[in-house]
């Protein structure tokens, strides 16, 4: 665990631009004696490492395992994490409540946010709906690239726009088809768009995923008209896969139960653990795997 406000601030705009996922965790309401403080921040990484601070040892597991849950589908979260018997905290409703035994006092209130990447979408060509299109999905948070045909698709492309109107759209598109992404659409009369298919080569399953005429029919005429049934065309699309995580996500840590307070710890490099036999046990705390400890050799 390590950082400071300014440096977690800096290291999230950073992982953005590299298209890292992240939880960003803020303490929102500290109860004292809690060692954490309003206003105090980290990132959780996918793998559950921890840059920041956000409360000691028994804090940190309970808000390692809620963020690790957040960023592999549960969406943004106020988890709060209390003491056994804690009465005094005020509530909050709607909150994740964590009650961890092993808090030495005070409570605190968290607010876990998810950053994911936005979906990328690969751009063709430098004609004036590539051009609105790209303006367009600007709006939308959706993030775009321009790599085909002189380079290669940027990884997790969720989306490929042929728009060269003649130019490099036939590599392109089998570029497309063989990095096997989700959503492909050319910008073309149906018959131009279906000779360029035929030239192509392409079976049955691979004409049938290029969308030709691209954009939903929404009678467009001009160039940002059809840029915009074509981002139409894309978000029915995202949303119909069910919005998977716009790059990957690294291996979720396995999760054990701590023998002695009974809370959900998620296994890192870092989480104490005793062997006995051929048995491990993993602990939220040193505290916990000294007294589980002296319970074995006692």
């Amino acid at each position: 665990m390590t950082g400071v406000p300014r440096t977690v601030s800096a290291r999230a705009l950073e992982l953005a631009q590299r298209r890292v996922p992240f939880v960003h965790a803020r303490v929102v309401r500290a109860q004292a004696p809690a060692s954490a403080h309003p206003g105090d921040e980290a990132i959780v990484y996918g793998d559950g490492t921890i840059d920041g601070f956000v409360g000691g040892m028994c804090a940190e597991g309970s808000v390692r395992t809620a963020a690790l849950g957040a960023l592999n589908g549960g969406g943004p979260v106020l988890l709060r994490v209390l003491p056994a018997g804690e009465t005094g905290f005020p509530d909050t409703p709607g909150a994740q409540v964590v009650v961890n035994p092993c808090l030495s006092g005070g409570a605190l209130e968290i607010f876990l946010e998810p950053v994911l990447p936005p979906p990328l979408i690969e751009v063709v060509g430098t004609t004036p709906i590539a051009e609105a299109f790209i303006a367009l999905a600007d709006v939308l948070g959706y993030a775009t690239t321009r790599s085909l045909p002189d380079r290669p698709l940027a990884e997790y492309t969720g989306a490929v726009i042929v728009a060269g109107q003649g130019q490099g759209d036939a590599e392109a598109l089998r570029a497309a088809l063989d990095a096997d992404v989700p959503h492909i659409a050319l910008v073309a009369s149906r018959r131009r768009g279906a000779a360029l298919l035929d030239e192509l080569g392409l079976a049955e399953a691979e004409r049938a995923r290029v969308h030709t005429p691209a954009g939903l029919d929404i009678g467009a005429r001009t160039a940002p008209e059809v840029a915009l049934s074509i981002l139409a065309e894309v978000v029915r699309a995202v949303r119909a896969r069910g919005a998977p995580p716009p790059t990957a996500l690294p291996e979720q840590p396995a999760q054990a139960v701590d023998p002695v307070c009974g809370m959900t710890v998620t296994v890192t490099a870092g989480t104490p653990h005793l062997t006995a036999g051929e048995k491990e046990f993993w602990f939220c705390g040193a505290g916990c795997r000294d007294r589980w400890a002296a319970g074995l050799v006692g």
